[in-house]
């Protein structure tokens, strides 16, 4: 991949033709060279992305990027390369490398070809793409971290972050009569306060839509937990009810689509997935909708299939994992289109998470609470058991006490080791609001949760 640093991003609109007519020409081009299967993947992404640290502006940079992805078969023997040139001599030695790596690797003994077409047509996702988000200019971005830096200024903390805006083009061709081109736009803002007297507080959006991410509310989110966080107190290990704000929830439903919803993951014997198989609370509705407006709309994956909505978990009871075109194949299935651009050791992934709103107030999740603990958010979270879903980590960013309903104060950071699995069977209220995030696949919509008993199993001294 090469790139282009300029001072402004570049409007991506009407890039379509371009990126599809290219992609067609280099399967064309590998068809041509003795390829028996051929498919290309063309993204153009213009980004920009604003930086502040100790409260000021400090990095404001724009890039223009291409690439080419080019996989291709003869016979069983599947190779993948790639390029940023697209000029006549790029592409002539994307095409060589990659016929000359694949009479050098293993048959794939079990491949099932590219993906072909469902026979519908394939219309690009109207919600997708932002003209407002293509056209965001520095001084746009920077008026909104301004606000970020206010709130901050307002409770004498330090403000840190970015704010990230980007137009994409995706456009994929195979030999089997995929064609796919679709415009995308992602705005991503993230923040993190320092009070000086050791309380730190986080927040973040992210949107298709660049007007819909106030720099005002995420400053004084960030600005409120970081003040209210001053001066933990330590408290005891041990197993206590929480109430768990989204972007801690972002973790749990991030590691469940990696370690048991991916068809790979359920082939390859490592998942606790079983159709019908009960496990959450019937609070607990978790799918992959790449339709839902709320979070960042896709047409299709990066093998120019048709992304399909997927229950993973409908009240509690287990449904359907996700399907690329070679699990599929496996499978006797069609891929559900959440393919990753190849080589992809991982298998499908989730890149549309939604999790089904509740009817609880926010509030009320706390007052709830006899004794517990509200948690902001997760870092340096590992698996330690796949199949159960044991998973350790960290609370971060606001770690608060409450009693009789009641918030009386920060505690200091802990360890936990908890399965996610006993974690989702023990939802006991599901708050009506929503956020919008990014998480370790794609865009992630989830509300905070009360759960029943959370295990912390060591304590930290800040």
């Amino acid at each position: 991949m090469v790139s282009r640093v300029s001072a402004e991003p570049r409007d991506t609109a009407g890039h379509d033709s371009e990126g599809l007519a290219l992609a067609e020409q280099v399967v064309q081009r590998a068809l041509a060279a003795g390829a028996t299967e051929a498919e290309a993947l063309v993204i153009a992404d213009d980004s920009a992305l604003t930086r502040f640290a100790n409260s000021e502006i400090h990095q404001n940079v724009a890039e223009d990027n291409v690439l080419v992805n080019l996989r291709i078969a003869i016979g069983k023997r599947v190779a993948v390369a790639s390029t940023g040139r697209m000029d006549e001599e790029g592409l002539a030695n994307l095409v060589a490398r990659v016929t000359a790596i694949a009479p050098n690797v293993e048959e794939l003994e079990d491949w099932g070809g590219l993906p072909e077409p469902d026979g519908a047509p394939l219309p690009p996702q109207p919600l997708a793409y932002v003209e407002s988000t293509a056209a965001a200019t520095p001084e746009s971005r920077a008026a909104e971290v301004r606000a970020v830096i206010a709130a901050a200024d307002a409770v004498g903390a330090l403000a840190f972050g970015s704010f990230r805006t980007a137009a994409e083009t995706v456009s994929v061709a195979n030999s089997h009569g995929i064609r796919a081109s679709e415009r995308r736009t992602t705005a991503h803002m993230i923040t993190v306060h320092m009070s000086p007297d050791g309380g730190t507080g986080y927040a973040e959006a992210a949107s298709t839509d660049v007007t819909a991410i106030s720099g005002a509310a995420l400053g004084a989110e960030a600005a409120s937990k970081a003040r209210s966080s001053d001066r933990p107190q330590s408290i005891e290990p041990g197993e206590y009810p929480v109430v768990l704000e989204e972007y801690a929830v972002v973790d749990i439903v991030d590691q469940m689509g990696y370690l048991g919803f991916s068809a790979s993951a359920v082939q390859e014997g490592r998942s606790f997935f079983e159709p019908g198989k009960e496990i959450g609370s019937d609070l607990v509705t978790i799918l992959d909708d790449a339709g839902d407006p709320n979070g960042m709309p896709a047409g299709f994956d990066y093998e120019g299939v048709r992304k399909q909505r997927v229950p993973w978990i409908e009240r509690g009871i287990c449904r359907e994992v996700l399907y690329d075109a070679q699990t599929a194949s496996r499978a006797g299935r069609r891929s559900t289109g959440h393919a990753y651009p190849a080589p992809n050791p991982y298998g499908p992934l989730p890149g549309n998470i939604v999790m089904n709103a509740g009817t609880s107030a926010r509030d009320d999740l706390i007052s709830s609470l006899e004794r517990g603990l509200l948690v902001t958010r997760f870092h340096y979270t590992n698996t330690v058991h796949p199949k159960l879903a044991i998973t350790t980590g960290m609370t971060r960013d606001g770690t608060f006490l409450v009693e009789r309903g009641k918030i009386v104060g920060p505690v200091k950071n802990l360890r936990f080791t908890m399965s996610y699995l006993d974690a989702l069977a023990g939802v006991s209220a599901v708050a009506r609001e929503r956020k919008t995030v990014v998480g370790g696949f794609g865009a992630v919509v989830v509300p905070a949760l009360r759960i029943d008993a959370w295990t912390f199993t060591g304590a930290t001294e800040h």
